[in-house]
């Protein structure tokens, strides 16, 4: 058979993507009776360009359904776009363009990015989450949600920055301040719209055990998150009153020796009051709203108190009395907003007491120190035994606990009570380029849910962005409509819902698309859960943790009989390069620089450059690799063979230049290797065996997601038809190792495979293994003279020692090694070496 010497990739890459569009080769049939498998990648933000991360995410999904395909199953692999969110109204506000233009020319470009890497993808059921068509599906189900009870509003604490006069998630306060303006985050309260996820607290928590396919870390950091945790619930009393005081929840009450304040929030009641005749108070409370609400922020700002001269009693003795400060890191979205603190075991409260010269009295000893006097500014908050406690002392922390609950319980100043980390979760932003939420608010009716038959409730596309602000407060007409329920004028709900709802449903609508509803539930059914979920582990907790709680009020309200929407869930490492910079400390990009032995310099002006860290790529430090420039230069099947190939696919893997230069090598040498068949007879029983090994092991590596293994494996029988003489054995090996390579390098395999085959090699069966030929019955034995390799030889697996020891006798390398000394010894250990001793 003959072919040209090289493979053109800038031929071959177009021409088979077109083929495969035009026979629709990875549309999924709802219909077919073959085993289903649901492998999905977390779908992009629409930014305009894919970067090398999206390109190794992508193409380890694509490998995996294409190897599906070939193993006989029914593959839905589908792609959409994560497409509203606040960067759109950025480049609204800065470009002066639509956010609805921006975005779909964005998805236009990073879609025939896409394309370009062949990528089996079925584009019929593309989505974007910013079309009508896909939320106002949303919008239902929302209601639907309204309806069962697992929606409510009200008026919450939010970061609310005062320049884009937006609330920010969490996510988006960056050491206090604006993730986009900077402008220092304040707290603010608004009306807010929340989804009741801690109803299902115990049921996400319960659940993470039968998630056996998940990484263990990902399920540890959502249980943290969930954070259930036992702890007492007990009043600290004002003195001389009738029972009124301060409610406290604690996880560690075993530490109630230890107290030296009590502190409450800013917004706390007792602290509201007290304001009222107290501007020094209200002054500080003023303070405390403009910090963070995230936990990071709280953790990390200045400690700061305000002493309202009140003291409450002890619990546990009520001679013992305690100031009350309002503090700004205690917050009433958690607990009761009260603590006491236990400054010697517990960070925040240490630094609180430091700075304010209150008393530190160590309760728990973590070895022979039981002196009650702390020093140091680093809190002991590990395990250990209770000293400086009365009754409690000599008692681990478990049982002193235990007991402290059980002496509260019994004497009726406290109780026990199960407590989470996690909270409600609030779904709404003042924003314009988000789910309108479908609600509407009458004077007189109050909430009023939007008629199912007016959705979707689409936005409005005569906006402006040219003051910061919401822009459908400011509509005209938008937000004016009459009552559903007694028609009297009304205004729309102008917040939008948070970006994550979108995502935390859309792997349902990819499975089922209906005109009429957000998804038939006997179709979605059929091929959910998804069964291979691939994405950054930066969203282990926040769009996993909702998708699964989305999942599962869906289920709790009959929609679907289905609890955890990812059997399997696969975290890849991020794709890194070198950073440069100048003298300066200027980013340099790659291309900016040349290496002359072991200095940098830039090239356009000679002037020396410093290379730095190896780091996760960045626009900021200008250590990006455009996908699209690398597939001009090597071809898509380079590309995707880089990714797969340099790395284990959950570790970060470092682009370079010789990497993506070797794979161009090898995926050539792979051509000309498919050249190769000659039409000789004949077996050569050590390739066959080695063929139906690869088979059998590249297989298992690619269900295992262990791809650079995979690749290994395909290079080893690369190397063995190589080395073997011309026979119909080695024809075989070659149209095997372009069946195993298929999935990886699909445009080559499908060249090649017009030589070969018959239709195309996206439809051909991965190769039968032969069990038998999985069994060694040869094995290479070392043979030595005096301890050092002299000879191999290929012997029947089990051989005698006798026949070993002659084999290894005859060979003339052995002869010569030993000359015309006396033979002493001969050592000889089955199926491994022979030592001839002289």
């Amino acid at each position: 058979m003959s072919q040209p010497d090289r493979f053109n990739p800038h031929v071959a890459d177009a021409r088979w993507q077109k083929i495969w569009e035009d026979q629709a080769s990875f549309v999924a049939d709802d219909t077919s009776p073959k085993p289903r498998s649901y492998v999905l990648e977390m779908f992009p933000y629409p930014s305009g360009r894919i970067h090398i991360g999206h390109v190794r995410n992508y193409t380890m999904g694509d490998v995996l359904a294409r190897y599906k395909r070939m193993t006989g199953h029914e593959v839905l692999h589908p792609m959409g776009w994560d497409a509203f969110g606040m960067p759109a109204e950025n480049a609204a506000m800065e470009k002066g363009v639509h956010p609805g233009g921006w975005t779909r020319d964005n998805i236009a470009n990073m879609k025939a990015q896409l394309k370009r890497l062949g990528f089996a993808i079925d584009w019929t059921r593309e989505l974007a989450t910013c079309e009508p068509e896909y939320y106002g599906h949303e919008q239902a189900l929302f209601l639907k949600l309204y309806a069962a009870g697992l929606v409510y509003r009200k008026e919450s604490a939010v970061n609310w920055d005062p320049v884009d006069m937006t609330v920010l998630a969490n996510e988006q306060v960056i050491d206090g301040k604006g993730w986009r303006s900077g402008a220092p985050v304040e707290r603010r309260k608004l009306s807010q719209w929340f989804l009741k996820i801690t109803d299902f607290a115990d049921e996400l928590l319960e659940g993470l055990s039968s998630l056996d396919q998940w990484p263990d870390k990902v399920r540890l950091m959502q249980e943290n998150w969930i954070g259930k945790s036992k702890g007492l619930r007990c009043r600290f009393a004002f003195p001389g009153s009738s029972g009124d005081g301060i409610d406290v929840y604690t996880t560690r009450p075993d530490t109630m020796f230890g107290a030296s304040f009590v502190a409450i929030a800013a917004d706390h009641p007792v602290a509201q009051k007290l304001a009222t005749n107290a501007p020094e108070l209200q002054a500080f409370i003023e303070e405390c709203r403009k910090g963070g609400t995230t936990a990071a922020d709280i953790e990390t700002a200045e400690k700061k108190g305000f002493n309202t001269g009140l003291t409450v009693e002890h619990p546990l003795d009520p001679s013992w009395h305690l100031p009350v400060y309002v503090a700004n890191f205690v917050l009433m979205d958690y607990g009761t907003g009260a603590i006491f603190g236990c400054p010697a075991h517990d960070q925040r409260d240490l630094d609180f007491a430091r700075k304010y010269d209150l008393p530190v009295t160590r309760v728990v000893s973590d070895g022979d120190i039981t002196d009650s006097h702390f020093a140091g500014d680093v809190a002991y908050t590990g395990p250990g035994t209770i000293v400086n406690s009365h009754w409690l002392n000599g008692l681990s922390v478990e049982h002193a606990i235990a007991d402290v609950i059980a002496k509260a319980e019994s004497e009726g100043w406290g109780k026990g009570q199960t407590q989470y980390r996690l909270r409600d979760w609030g779904v709404s932003r003042q924003r314009y380029w988000g789910t309108p939420i479908p609600i509407i608010h009458c004077d007189t009716c109050g909430a009023v849910a939007v008629p199912e038959a007016q959705l979707p409730v689409k936005l409005p596309e005569d906006v402006t962005f040219d003051i910061p602000g919401n822009p459908l407060d400011r509509h005209p007409t938008w937000s004016k409509v009459d009552c559903p329920q007694c028609h009297k004028p009304a205004r729309r709900e102008t917040d939008t819902l948070d970006t994550f709802v979108d995502s935390s449903w859309y792997f349902i609508r990819f499975a089922s698309q209906p005109d009429d509803k957000p998804f038939d539930r006997a179709v979605a059914e059929k091929w959910l859960p998804v069964q291979q979920y691939i994405g950054g582990v930066e969203h282990a907790i926040l769009h996993l943790l909702y998708a699964r709680f989305w999942t599962r009020a869906l289920s709790h309200i009959g929609m679907i009989d289905v609890k955890e929407p990812f059997a399997s869930l696969f975290t890849q490492g991020m794709v890194t390069h070198q950073t440069f910079q100048d003298a300066d400390g200027k980013w340099l990009s790659p291309e900016q620089v040349t290496r002359s032995g072991d200095n940098w310099t830039i090239a356009e002006t000679g002037a020396p450059a410093t290379a730095g860290r190896i780091e996760k790529m960045s626009k900021s430090k200008k250590n990006v690799v455009d996908p699209d420039d690398i597939v001009d230069q090597y071809g898509a099947d380079a590309v995707r063979w880089f990714m797969l190939s340099d790395s284990p696919p959950e570790r970060d893997l470092e682009w370079s230049e010789a990497g993506i230069e070797g794979c161009w090598r090898f995926v050539q040498r792979l051509w000309r290797l498919t050249g190769q068949v000659s039409g000789a007879e004949g077996e050569d029983k050590a390739l066959l065996r080695k063929t139906h090994q690869a088979i059998s092991s590249v297989g298992a590596d690619i269900e295992a997601l262990s791809f650079n293994k995979a690749v290994a494996k395909i290079y080893d029988l690369a190397n063995a038809i190589e080395k073997a003489a011309p026979s119909a054995s080695r024809d075989a090996a070659i149209k095997t190792i372009l069946l195993l390579s298929a999935p990886m390098v699909p445009h080559l395999a499908e060249e090649a495979w017009t030589k070969l085959g018959a239709g195309l090699i996206a439809d051909a069966s991965w190769p039968d293994v032969d069990p038998a030929l999985l069994v060694e019955d040869e094995v290479t034995i070392a043979i030595q003279v005096q301890g050092k390799l002299r000879d191999t030889l290929t012997v029947a697996k089990g051989l005698g020692q006798d026949d070993m020891q002659a084999l290894a006798l005859a060979s003339q390398k052995v002869q010569h090694a030993i000359g015309d000394a006396e033979i002493r010894k001969v050592i000889v250990v089955p199926d491994r070496l022979v030592n001839i001793v002289i």
